[in-house]
């Protein structure tokens, strides 16, 4: 998580909503990135869609069985369909997102869906919080 949350603050400094992410394979990292939706001019370039195309770059592979993905902010709607269909085996995210965030905002139950895996939220919240409160501050 603290290698995501490095990422973060790598796209604050770029002016970018500072969530980062990274993705992990057997212990090894695999893939490591941040929002860069304003610099790409791309509204699907957030860190969870950039770790998961890099990733599936160096596998050769859109399937990244086995791979864990640490963001530090909970994914919205189409990160975690994204995830799904990567078929990730676990995400761990950092700060609650209670106006965008699949979990806190929309309810998913990922349950149902062809691809299920562990999620654990939470992880350092108060620190991920911290960062996204004090971008905003800033631009406020």
């Amino acid at each position: 998580m603290r290698l995501a949350m490095a990422e973060a603050l790598k796209g604050e400094e770029e002016g970018e909503v500072p969530v980062g992410a990274v993705l992990v394979l057997e212990g090894q990292l695999l893939a490591s990135a941040h929002n860069r939706s304003i610099t790409l001019s791309d509204p699907t370039a957030h860190a969870e869609i950039l770790v998961l195309r890099e990733g599936g770059w160096a596998l050769g592979n859109y399937r990244l069985e086995g791979a864990e993905l640490y963001v530090t902010k909970e994914p919205c709607l189409m990160c975690l369909g994204a995830m799904i269909h990567a078929r990730i085996k676990r995400l761990v995210y950092g700060a609650k997102d209670e106006k965008a965030g699949a979990f806190s905002a929309f309810s998913v139950d990922i349950s149902r869906a062809n691809h299920r895996f562990e999620i654990i939220g939470g992880v350092l919240e108060k620190e991920n919080s911290e960062i996204l409160r004090n971008f905003f501050k800033k631009r406020r």
